[in-house]
């Protein structure tokens, strides 16, 4: 029985796409445009032979999962938010979510360095001038080039406004020096997007985003750190010692990187949440996939009734998640507390499916082979970068509180 169980279903592209089709719901798929049910198709397509039957021996490895970055660049699916003049393909956040669900349902980390490609870009997309347009989004969104969106510090991660790292005006710039910590891709990045501070007495009103050249003078990088889960994608700190920026680097406006935060967080709370649902559906996926192998059709009803559960939460997880990124489409100004509640639930519902599925398979769900204990240790990530979940919270409870206030 170990030795079925050994073939896992996400190294046979034709098992796997039929395994996942069970959980395309009507209900869900009822509010996809053609063109957003186009990009599934596609997505899941090259995921099932390009991505999930590399995904088990990258996180066995911890090999950077290049090979099906690629393959998803090579398929026009980097750039699905961005306009076509730049390399994109100019589709709704909709689209991008269901697509980023995908990905992850064959391979967390690869999800988590596509997203990140997004990340870097997007930042540059709203604040640059056309010029930084030109140069750097392109190279992001055929992955000939690596990005990451350099952040979090030792002592300031959804502080921002606490920023340690600093921009000191020069003749020809500013000159960059601090430290940045869990980089993803920050070990091989070609394009950074760093938020310093101009001024630290000036809290947000200082911060200001510049874009960094990987190989520039002053610029160190840490060993990946040896991580839970995500093990095809790296993490690593960063270093800027007198990093010289010249001036045409300024993204956007000096003290202008806040709003360049608050903007791009959006997205990149889409990008978590999507991430989650995907992980709940690998978990089902592959628990449907393991019990079949166990059982047959004699499937017993506990497990039955346990997926059966899971069933409605995922399908409940992905209606929240396509009904916030639609919201995003109609109004870029949708609230934090609105996103929050997307990214909260998404991500919570990951690593809950993930626990429920090793449950539901007893001493199964340890197995490496199925994948199951892999999407445990993929899903906590999720709920901790992009704004913590109690940091979401803070925001949805903060919402609320100002709505309760207004009836007064």
């Amino acid at each position: 029985m170990t030795a079925m169980l050994d073939l896992a279903m996400d190294t046979k592209p034709e098992a796997y796409t039929a395994i996942h089709a069970l959980l395309d719901e009507p209900a869900a798929d009822a509010n996809l445009t053609a063109r957003e049910l186009d990009v599934r198709s596609t997505t899941r397509d090259v995921v099932s032979r390009e991505v999930a039957p590399r995904a088990a021996e990258n996180d066995r490895t911890h090999q950077f999962a290049h090979e099906s970055v690629q393959a998803l660049a090579a398929a026009n699916l980097c750039g699905l938010i961005f306009p076509e003049q730049l390399g994109g393909t100019g589709d709704s956040n909709v689209a991008y979510a269901v697509a980023m669900e995908e990905i992850t349902a064959g391979c967390a980390a690869t999800s988590l360095v596509f997203m990140t490609q997004m990340h870097t870009a997007y930042p540059i997309l709203i604040a640059g001038t056309d010029e930084q347009r030109t140069r750097y989004i392109p190279p992001l969104l055929d992955a000939s080039h690596y990005g990451s969106l350099a952040i979090t510090e030792p002592d300031a991660g959804s502080d921002v406004s606490g920023l340690s790292t600093t921009a000191t005006p020069t003749a020809r710039g500013w000159s960059l020096s601090g430290q940045k910590t869990f980089i993803t891709t920050g070990d091989r990045a070609d394009t950074m997007i760093c938020f310093a501070t101009v001024d630290k007495s000036l809290g947000r009103q200082g911060v200001t985003a510049f874009i960094v050249e990987g190989n520039w003078p002053g610029l160190g990088r840490g060993t990946p750190f040896s991580k839970m889960g995500m093990h095809g994608s790296s993490t690593a700190e960063v270093f800027f010692e007198d990093v010289e920026i010249p001036r045409e680097n300024l993204l956007g406006t000096e003290g202008g990187g806040w709003s360049v935060v608050m903007q791009s967080v959006v997205k990149s709370r889409i990008s978590a949440a999507a991430q989650g649902v995907g992980l709940a559906r690998a978990a089902y996926a592959r628990t449907w996939s393991a019990l079949r192998s166990l059982h047959g059709d004699a499937v017993p009803d506990e497990e039955k009734f346990a997926l059966a559960e899971l069933r409605g939460r995922i399908l409940q997880g992905r209606l929240l998640l396509h009904a916030t990124a639609r919201q995003v489409d109609n109004d870029p100004q949708v609230t934090p507390g609105h996103v929050g509640m997307m990214k909260q639930a998404c991500t919570d519902l990951g690593f809950h499916a993930a626990v429920e599925a090793t449950r539901i398979l007893g001493p199964y769900g340890d197995l490496t082979a199925l994948g199951v204990e892999r999407c445990v240790r993929d899903s906590k990530v999720t709920q901790i970068y992009d704004g913590t979940n109690e940091i979401q919270r803070l925001l949805i409870s903060r919402e609320t509180m100002r709505a309760v206030k207004e009836l007064d």
